[in-house]
């Protein structure tokens, strides 16, 4: 028995070995498994690292290239290497950019994208988007129509103004860049050219209200023009022999570069282009017209709805705001009809100013009241200050009722809230409160301040976005109004009314004239029946959208999609919904388009419930 008891223990022993054994084999493979999934990981983390690292060294390329092929978008953001250039506008350039837009994506889709950080993917798929849309709009040659009635070289001079003039160098600069300004017009004219022999123009109607615009220009005395506003009181102190210098070389710059140029530009303009331009209005005129509008259309509202489609959605919301504002109608006990209703709110002296000092005063009140309201519907205040300025005289008549200005990227200058002066008895009191909720806070000035001091943002997304996010937001905040405490006078109320009707009615008219072949005042016509805007507004409103087909359209599709996902939200998440969050939601990733913040918003539902 002890015999067999050895053997059972030696049996034990060798059992014991051979799990030992066993157990050295296990840990070695888990320690070489281990090794193995370290070394997978290490190389997955280099992988990603590499496809960011690709992906972000394409959108900084793409932005420096952004910044040289438009030197005074780089002025304006406040980046000074440009400031002694102009865009070179020459086919030749203009063929060469989409070239490298389109090797820039082919680069991208080499990029591993799945690979990308979440945050990464979005990046990956807003550069693709946006230039997959250069690629597609290129052909449609709109660049041989380089100016229209608001806006274009010739009123470059406003460039000045957003400069920052705080050393001799960045008046020297200015000088070099009016020694250069004839190639500019040259190329400019150059583009005007190829555009009357492809057929690529705008309607008379529009166009004949530029050469007075070029006129402002011609001025006796090279210390009378615009282009030598910056010399006239320096913003630094200056020895008198510097100041002197800078003067002399700006008055012969503008005398001998900037006055001969716009002489040439119009007698081109009045005696070539003008005569040639299109005697109807309406993008199906050119080449593709039709093509070219619906792309259009797809552009600015980001979205794949046809133009009848928009065409229709318009007048469903002209109907809607419409029982709405015969409600208002009836509260303010007005005998008459809607129409008298209209003509009365266009003409009775109570609701106008005659001194345009009253009408930029009640402006800054306005947003006076605004500003401290906001911390009861948001989280995040932007840091940039904003301004409210006229709009310069020259461009006034022919422009609309407002417009907002971006801060500089460097800090330097405010946004700037421009409100028009021109003709104050046009320019109703009523309207006063929904504008400056839309151009100002917390319209565009707090949305694009907002996206700007995104610090993880590409620059691409910090300074561009999408049209129907940015009027749509705007549109959206001007219902805000009512819980901003505005409002109250119901008057006010039926200038938010208008605006909205203003933004419905864009639908039916900009689609009618590029698409249904409706005519200027047809357009004019639909306008004045539906809402009470002035007649001076009307038409330059039309006009607008005769010159810049589809993008009126972005403002109520981009509006009606945000309202559709709040009321998505406030309807899933009920007493769980707070506003601060969902606005929140909505801007924190910049201008994004529809789609994207579609996904946004599902997704903070999502993780809510």
């Amino acid at each position: 028995m002890r015999h067999l008891h050895v053997r059972n223990d030696e049996r034990a022993i060798c059992r014991s070995c051979a799990d030992s054994k066993l157990l050295l084999i296990i840990c070695l493979l888990v320690a070489e498994a281990t090794v193995l999934r370290a070394a997978a990981d290490d190389l997955t983390t280099r992988e990603q690292n590499s496809a960011a690292q690709a992906l972000h060294e394409l959108f900084d390329s793409e932005w420096q290239r952004t910044l040289r092929e438009s030197p005074t978008h780089a002025s304006q953001l406040g980046d000074r290497r440009y400031n002694r250039l102009w865009s070179d506008v020459s086919e030749k350039a203009i063929e060469m950019s989409a070239a490298k837009t389109r090797k820039a994506l082919a680069t991208l889709v080499q990029i591993d994208f799945n690979q990308l950080s979440q945050a990464d993917r979005l990046n990956y798929q807003l550069f693709k988007r946006e230039y997959e849309t250069r690629i597609a709009i290129q052909p449609l040659q709109l660049h041989f129509m380089p100016l229209n009635q608001r806006g274009g070289i010739q009123n470059e001079n406003d460039l000045a103004r957003l400069l920052s003039f705080d050393s001799v160098t960045d008046y020297d600069d200015w000088i070099a860049r009016l020694n250069a300004f004839p190639l500019y017009m040259d190329q400019t004219i150059a583009l005007m050219r190829s555009g009357m022999a492809t057929g690529m123009l705008h309607p008379k109607v529009v166009m004949k209200r530029v050469p007075a615009q070029i006129r402002t220009q011609l001025v006796k005395n090279a210390e009378d023009s615009l282009y030598y506003a910056p010399f006239r009181t320096f913003k630094i102190e200056l020895s008198e022999a510097e100041a002197t210098r800078l003067r002399s070389a700006a008055r012969v710059a503008v005398g001998r570069k900037i006055l001969p140029a716009y002489a040439r530009f119009l007698r081109f303009f009045e005696e070539e282009y003008l005569p040639a331009s299109f005697d109807d209005v309406g993008c199906w005129q050119r080449p593709n017209g039709r093509q070219m509008y619906a792309a259009l259309a797809g552009k600015f509202t980001t979205t794949a709805l046809t133009p009848q489609q928009i065409h229709d959605i318009g007048l469903s919301e002209v109907a809607r705001i419409r029982s709405e504002m015969e409600a208002i109608q009836k509260q303010v006990r007005f005998e008459g009809s809607f129409q008298e209703f209209l003509t009365h709110l266009r003409s009775a002296p109570q609701f106008f100013f005659t001194d345009p000092n009253d009408l930029l005063q009640a402006y800054k009140d306005c947003c006076q009241r605004i500003d401290p309201e906001l911390h009861r519907l948001f989280k995040r205040i932007p840091k940039a200050a904003y301004e409210i300025v006229p709009i310069p005289a020259q461009m006034a008549p022919d422009t609309t009722t407002a417009y907002y200005q971006r801060p500089s990227a460097d800090g330097s200058r405010p946004g700037a809230y421009y409100v028009n002066l021109y003709r104050p008895q046009d320019r109703p009191k009523y309207e006063i409160e929904a504008l400056s909720l839309h151009e100002s806070v917390p319209g565009h000035h707090f949305q694009i301040a907002l996206a700007m001091e995104l610090e993880d943002l590409p620059e691409f997304r910090r300074h561009g976005g999408y049209t129907a996010f940015i009027e749509g937001w705007g549109l959206y905040s001007e219902k805000l109004g009512e819980e901003l405490g505005l409002y109250k006078d119901p008057y006010s109320k039926f200038g938010q009314l208008t605006y909205e009707m203003w933004r419905a009615v864009r639908l039916v008219v900009d689609t009618g004239m590029h698409s249904l072949k409706w005519g200027r005042q047809d357009a004019i016509d639909f306008f004045v029946a539906n809402t009470a805007k002035s007649l001076l507004d009307i038409e330059n409103e039309v006009d607008r959208y005769i010159a810049w087909p589809g993008q009126a359209l972005a403002y109520k599709i981009g509006e009606l999609k945000i309202r559709e996902l709040r009321a998505r939200a406030e309807s899933e998440l009920g007493h769980s919904f707070r506003i601060k969050d969902f606005h929140d939601v909505v801007l924190r990733d910049g201008a994004v388009p529809l789609s994207i913040l579609e996904q946004n918003v599902e997704r903070y539902i999502t993780n809510i419930q």
